[in-house]
């Protein structure tokens, strides 16, 4: 097993040097794949042991960083209400003005619990430095807390109020992006925001541009001051405001899909402006052959990593269905190929 080296993945970021070798990069990793990976329940672990297990999960895979994020100390809401799914408006707090009035923002001072960056910063060896940020991106907090329904109703009769949450989560990321980029054990800033799906963005691109890039761009800078990259996961189709997102300051982008645009187009058109991560299909890891996820993470390297601007992972994350050994056989691949 390769040795961790952070700098070698900052040449990627950054797009200035070339690599010793592939970095690998995934936005996350669920408790059900780490449990099978290490032969341990991780769910089951708490405190410093259990962030002793995330460090070793993803350093024994031959990551040069822990990714890794924590939620804002935002309340949402529980119904309980049957067929709410959990995306829906399960957790919808706020619905009107008065609701907004009414809730509790945490304070701007400790926006999120930095404790779990400061036992990991002191558990990764020389060499490992995290990727940091604030779990779920500010149109995933909106959506969640007024729901997808109350929102889509708030954008014609309150789009006031609409302004204000995201301003709210815009101060709120902001003040966490701006901490976390000051720990000298923080190597970059990751956000993730799913902002669309297969055919076209959830809100309209005008509205992204009023509402929830200017609180990238504020990531962004929070990074760059501290003269670190910033990331972004999103999935969707985002070929409507890919030129937009590269303008608010983002260094790389994860997360794709080859139904969507496979990670070697997206390298075609966008890899001058912004480093592709990742992009090995999960559907695709899922369901090959070994010599099948060996030839295709080939092809994708092959694609991808000539100029030395790109780290392998799967096209969104290691989730609980993707068998731990079909993921290992494309990281076997990279290594194999690219060192």
């Amino acid at each position: 097993m390769r040795q961790p080296d952070f700098e070698q993945f900052l040449k990627v970021l950054t797009r200035q040097g070339t690599p010793n070798h592939l970095p690998f990069y995934e936005h996350l990793a669920s408790s059900g794949f780490i449990s099978d990976r290490l032969g341990v329940d991780v769910d089951q672990v708490t405190g410093r042991e259990h962030w002793q297990l995330y460090v070793d999960f993803w350093l024994g895979m031959g990551y040069d960083c822990v990714p890794m994020e924590i939620p804002p100390k935002l309340r949402l809401g529980d119904s309980g209400g049957e067929g709410l799914s959990h995306e829906s408006e399960a957790h919808a707090v706020i619905r009107t003005r008065a609701d907004f009035d009414a809730y509790e923002w945490p304070d701007l001072s400790s926006p999120i619990d930095f404790e779990p960056f400061e036992i990991v910063a002191e558990l990764i060896p020389d060499g490992v430095k995290i990727v940091g940020g604030v779990c779920a991106g500010p149109y995933e907090w909106v959506s969640q807390m007024m729901g997808v329904m109350g929102l889509s109703y708030a954008l014609a009769d309150d789009p006031d109020l609409v302004a204000d949450m995201f301003g709210k989560i815009r101060q709120i990321h902001g003040s966490a992006a701006r901490q976390l980029a000051t720990m000298d054990a923080i190597g970059a800033l990751r956000q993730g925001d799913d902002l669309g799906f297969k055919t076209a963005t959830f809100l309209p691109p005008h509205q992204l541009r009023d509402w929830v890039f200017p609180i990238y761009g504020d990531l962004a800078a929070a990074a760059h001051g501290q003269g670190k990259p910033f990331i972004l996961h999103s999935c969707g189709n985002l070929a409507e405001v890919y030129d937009d997102i590269a303008d608010c300051g983002v260094d790389a982008k994860h997360s794709f899909e080859d139904v969507i645009m496979p990670v070697k187009e997206f390298k075609a058109q966008y890899g001058d402006r912004m480093t592709p991560l990742g992009g090995l299909d999960v559907d695709f890891l899922c369901r090959g052959s070994e010599d099948e996820i060996r030839a295709y993470t080939r092809r994708t390297i092959e694609a991808c990593f000539g100029d030395g601007h790109y780290a392998l992972g799967t096209g969104n994350s290691l989730t609980n269905y993707l068998p731990v050994a079909n993921y290992m056989i494309a990281l076997d691949e990279g290594m194999k190929v690219a060192g």
